[in-house]
């Protein structure tokens, strides 16, 4: 848990100066922008009351930082995500992590005849920071386990900074997990006894965010994967949304749902949504 929270604030450190150094650039080729954001929930119940329930706080912090590169024919954009929540019930001696996740996006691209239309090469990198746990409190993840890294050429539309789509036909994707994790079985779609996988196949990225109301934007993260090398018709779907409501400068209500399915990973499809009220920063 110490390690995740100076890993916290070193990251925002970085961040919070290459912003400040931004305003000072004069090139004009770079442009940087990045929001923080703390969600705080409490709910408590006396001995008294007949309503039932279990007293609980919960905290979730968010950080989404864009450092976006554009000169000439040229463009470079690059996005990270970090995501760590945790709750703790009355009663209850573990702490729950409700939320966990480290991401990194990188798309580059070259502009080609066509309108809005870019050669290009992209790179996707996600983890987690803390230890999983499942119902059973025996543990089934932890930091870079597993890793995911997703990269390849392909084509971009590009319309603005608001909306893209890259279609990568020829992309490799790599999982790795620690082989405590494949002693017993496979994990993550990690056969017993590895510690990799290689998978080759297709991919398509789509980005989308638009103002829905005023002080309401709406942000849409889509990313298709088909393993042409093993059953390249179940295709992998992780599809994010990020729903901001500012109630001024430093107030918002957050919304975050993601759903992925990823056969090899678990039969099934995963949900994680999280609501809440808290400290927005924008810098």
């Amino acid at each position: 848990m110490k390690k995740v929270i100076l890993s916290l604030v070193l990251i925002i450190t970085v961040l919070t100066i290459q912003a400040q150094e931004a305003e000072k650039d004069t090139t004009k080729v770079w442009t940087k922008k990045g929001n923080m954001s703390l969600l705080l929930s409490q709910s408590a119940y006396n001995r008294q009351w007949l309503g039932g329930g279990t007293s609980n706080i919960a905290g979730n912090f968010g950080l989404n930082y864009d450092f976006n590169y554009k000169k000439g024919d040229v463009v470079w954009d690059n996005k990270f995500i970090l995501a760590y929540g945790l709750s703790k019930i009355k009663g209850n001696e573990i702490t729950a992590k409700t939320d966990d996740r480290l991401e990194l996006n990188s798309l580059w691209g070259k502009k080609s005849k066509a309108k809005n239309w870019y050669y290009s090469m992209y790179f996707n990198f996600k983890s987690q920071m803390d230890t999983g746990l499942d119902k059973n409190n025996v543990k089934i993840s932890h930091f870079f386990s597993p890793a995911y890294f997703q990269f390849g050429p392909g084509f971009l539309w590009k319309k603005d900074n608001n909306a893209s789509v890259n279609i990568a036909p020829a992309a490799g994707r790599l999982i790795m997990v620690h082989k405590h994790f494949t002693e017993l079985g496979p994990s993550f779609g990690v056969l017993q006894g590895d510690n990799t996988r290689f998978e080759f196949g297709a991919s398509v990225t789509a980005y989308y965010k638009f103002v829905a109301l005023t002080n309401v934007s709406i942000e849409n993260r889509l990313n298709l994967y088909s393993n042409y090398l093993e059953d390249p018709k179940n295709v992998d779907i992780d599809y994010q949304m990020n729903v901001v409501m500012k109630i001024n400068k430093y107030l918002s209500a957050n919304i975050a749902l993601q759903t992925i399915y990823d056969d090899n990973a678990i039969k099934g499809t995963q949900v994680r949504e999280v609501f809440g009220l808290g400290i927005n920063y924008g810098f």
